[in-house]
């Protein structure tokens, strides 16, 4: 189900953060975010929606039934809201839309202020064992931080993105992000500068709450075939996991991380583990697209991908990727939301890939004009071109190739591009 128009009022701004009308709207609706089940709050720049993955994967194959909560959606609305394991239907969404529509009254609730309360209305009232919740932005003031007492909070790697409203430095960021630290709950902290672990550690001392930390609590080995995972105690050595790229293992390990300080709640067993890690399906994270209008217009020895990487931290774990991808050249196609760090997010691949294309997202409302992202290409030393649609990057992208062994394009810098691509899966 597409929402194009959601029909509550808006606030003034399409990101207005802050708590007060989403409490407000919430009593108005019976407090549902106090009627969940035990709640697992993740927030962090990078790595959320996938950690949330492997752990609904995990959760799942223990035979438990499991909520979850992300975004943004890739294709349809109903990707957001998970009941049970199963996308929300058309026909409740659209009753839950309603019902918030006539609570909401005067109260001028953002887009994302009122689908959170129509995911908590749905998730209070259905049954399941866990609620795995990922943050809109931010933390300290995102709709999702209305829960008082969460099982469990997570914070994955913080990095520089949406710097507008979180703040100009890492410790500001991250400082945002350890809002969601609740008073005597456990926190998982993943990989992190210095300057955010050091901001984390303060915010969680001020609320006595217990931090299970990369890099001192526990840590992680990459190998061949997978990687260890280690603690003062022992060490595990866990498969590769189903989603690609480097990065994933760091979200792979966060994920463990989190089971072992459930594990007083939730029979988990190293066999729902190892399922889970192999068989997490998210897409648009480093996802080969084999299907539909892009695939077909390539010859049999090309390889089409996308990611939805759109910041320099998450470039630099792309990158590592394509440095593994030595066989054949790389093409990137970039389409962003405005206002991010163009040359930032390209600056990582410099003397990686053969060319830069240039592209609009049509289902993104603040793309960025594909001649600000061809200009930040050109003054980094790209070869570089501007197209006007995804077939028409592509074609240009096989005019270009001279390699006889084919070669890999990668659609990047915004998970929006998915539906431009209208990814199936």
């Amino acid at each position: 189900m597409k929402m194009p128009h959601w029909p509550i009022p808006h606030g003034k701004k399409p990101i207005d953060l802050g708590l007060t009308r989403i409490k407000k709207f919430l009593q108005r609706l019976g407090d549902p975010q106090q009627s969940l089940p035990p709640v697992v709050h993740v927030a962090g720049t990078n790595g959320k929606g996938s950690t949330i993955a492997f752990l609904k994967a995990i959760f799942e194959h223990a035979g438990y039934k499991v909520h979850r909560y992300t975004s943004p959606h890739l294709v349809n609305f109903n990707e957001r809201i998970y009941l049970a394991g199963n996308e929300i239907e058309d026909g409740y969404l659209t009753q839950l839309a309603e019902e918030c529509r006539l609570s909401a009254g005067n109260i001028p609730v953002t887009f994302f202020e009122g689908t959170t309360a129509m995911a908590l209305l749905a998730f209070a009232r259905n049954k399941a064992d866990i609620l795995l919740l990922e943050v809109g932005m931010g933390g300290r003031l995102d709709a999702t931080n209305v829960i008082e007492e969460p099982l469990l909070t997570i914070i994955t790697p913080v990095s520089f993105d949406h710097m507008e409203y979180l703040g100009s430095t890492i410790a500001q960021i991250a400082g945002e992000k350890a809002g969601i630290i609740k008073k005597n709950t456990p926190c998982v902290v993943s990989w992190q500068y210095q300057e955010a672990l050091n901001t984390i550690k303060t915010k969680a001392s001020s609320m006595t709450a217990p931090l299970y930390c990369h890099g001192e609590d526990w840590d992680f080995q990459v190998k061949q075939m997978g990687f260890d995972f280690f603690d003062s105690q022992e060490t595990y050595a866990l498969p590769k996991p189903s989603l690609m790229g480097a990065h994933q293992i760091i979200n792979a390990a966060t994920a463990f991380a989190a089971t072992q300080l459930l594990t007083k709640d939730f029979n988990i067993s190293m066999k729902d583990v190892i399922y889970g890690l192999q068989n997490t399906f998210w897409p648009a994270r480093l996802h080969q697209v084999t299907k539909g209008k892009l695939a077909g217009m390539l010859p049999a020895n090309w390889e089409l991908w996308i990611d939805g990487a759109h910041n320099a931290h998450a470039a630099q774990m792309l990158c590592a990727q394509v440095d593994l991808w030595n066989d054949k050249p790389t093409y990137i196609i970039n389409g962003r939301t405005s206002n991010r760090d163009i040359k930032g997010f390209l600056m990582p691949f410099v003397g990686k890939i053969e060319m830069v294309c240039a592209v609009p997202i049509y289902s993104e409302p603040l793309a960025e004009n594909p001649t600000n992202i061809l200009r930040g290409a050109q003054e980094l030393g790209f070869k570089a071109c501007e197209c006007q649609s995804l077939p028409e990057a592509v074609q240009a992208i096989l005019q270009a190739n001279h390699h006889p062994c084919g070669a890999r394009i990668l659609i990047c810098g915004s998970l929006y591009l998915s539906a431009d691509i209208n990814l199936e899966f």
